[in-house]
């Protein structure tokens, strides 16, 4: 009943639901009153010329089981929450049943996460145990936007290419994954003041990295890219610490080109990165962050071993 604002649903709820009740008792007791309608016990309804609807009673191990029926659910509302707000002498509900269910999971998976707690990110990165538990729980927690391959799509980071937001050492990566990230591209249109000065900008940025562009606008944008420079640096390496990318790597997150590029200086950018403290417990998410380490550093890691 918290869906409701007013106190006064949860009485309607609970008194409907007893007279419902009540309801059902009383019809119990007017169809156990056996009325006679006919002499031949009939209700004088016929039908293709002798059919005739007969006045019998119910039959009792029908009335039974009505009667329990009734009873089991004034029994069942009395112990669960059903009548409105009221929450049952049993004090249940879903909430409580799924927090004891997660409790009692990560009780007995603490053991099997034990060994991993004090292990780096490279021995993580190669433990062949470490990399299955966290495997599964990168499919079942981050696979629907990274992708099963960790690769991403357009808006969603590769895991695999080693182009870090919010920085790539294990901690970081476990402090992303436990609270979350949100990226914020304010629009920039008004500060730029013009479509061409976008354009501008957008050339200048394409030529950081080194790719296709126009080099009489790129040069015409330098200038102006200084209303970027707060977030991404005046080099246009970025910011770790804002999560502003990098705009010399060539790793473009929500499309290259002149027009992708305008469309997000004007309009700017929100991406939100959920929280996944509530679905996983401190040693799950330091081995899922292991295991996420290890997608872009596995080889070298190998390597030096």
């Amino acid at each position: 009943m918290a869906d409701f604002i007013s106190p006064g649903w949860a009485l309607f709820v609970a008194v409907a639901t007893v007279l419902a009740l009540i309801a059902c008792l009383a019809l119990l007791v007017m169809a156990s009153r056996r009325k006679v309608m006919a002499g031949d016990n009939t209700t004088g309804h016929v039908w293709d010329e002798d059919l005739r609807e007969l006045n019998n009673p119910l039959p009792r191990w029908w009335m039974g089981l009505f009667v329990l029926t009734v009873v089991f659910a004034a029994v069942y509302l009395a112990l669960y929450p059903g009548l409105g707000a009221n929450p049952g002498l049993l004090k249940w509900s879903s909430q409580a049943q799924w927090e004891a269910e997660q409790a009692q999971s990560r009780a007995e998976l603490s053991s099997t996460y034990a060994r991993f707690v004090e292990l780096d990110a490279p021995a993580l990165a190669v433990d062949p145990q470490a990399r299955a538990i966290g495997e599964r729980l990168f499919v079942n927690h981050c696979a629907a936007c990274h992708g099963s391959d960790a690769r991403g799509s357009k808006g969603f980071p590769n895991l695999t290419d080693a182009d870090w937001l919010h920085g790539g050492s294990l901690e970081q990566i476990k402090e992303t994954i436990t609270k979350g990230r949100v990226g914020n591209m304010p629009p920039m249109a008004a500060a730029l003041g013009s479509a061409e000065d976008a354009r501008q900008v957008a050339h200048y940025v394409m030529s950081l990295s080194g790719s296709p562009h126009n080099s009489l606008a790129a040069q015409a944008g330098k200038a102006k890219f200084a209303v970027c420079a707060g977030c991404h640096g005046a080099d246009g390496r970025g910011n770790t610490a804002l999560g502003a990318p990098n705009l010399r790597d060539r790793v473009w997150l929500h499309g290259w080109g002149e027009q992708a590029i305008v469309n997000i200086i004007q309009k700017g950018k929100v991406n939100v990165m959920p929280a996944q403290d509530k679905l996983l417990t401190a040693e799950q998410i330091h081995v899922l962050a292991g295991y996420v380490w290890g997608l872009s550093n596995t080889r070298s890691t190998v390597a030096a071993r």
